[in-house]
């Protein structure tokens, strides 16, 4: 994942990396699809940071979709509910929970 600083999707303001409070991948026609979920002490809200690799060399990545605490919550529960939230193609039940019809 590109090397950048992560800010709130809704103060702006830096979030460190040791509060991403959960990360999931998954194939999705072909593409790794990697999405971190980012939580701002200062707001209460969650900062979602895809970052997406179509092996074409060069990775994208966008922020700035914010999430309520609710909401933010019940993702970052999900996600934690696969033994290996990283590994790009598990298809367990929380993956195809979180990606839906999309996962490969």
């Amino acid at each position: 994942m590109p090397d950048e600083e992560i800010r709130c999707g809704k103060c702006r303001k830096p979030i460190p990396e040791e509060l991403c409070a959960a990360v999931i991948s998954g194939r999705i026609m072909g593409d790794t699809c990697t999405d971190c979920y980012y939580w701002c002490e200062e707001c209460g809200v969650y900062t979602l940071r895809m970052y997406r690799d179509n092996f074409t060399g060069t990775e994208t990545g966008s922020e700035g979709h914010k999430f309520t605490k609710e909401e933010g919550d019940r993702r970052v529960d999900l996600i934690h509910r696969c033994e290996e939230p990283g590994d790009e193609r598990c298809s367990c039940e929380a993956h195809r929970a979180y990606f839906g019809e999309w996962l490969d």
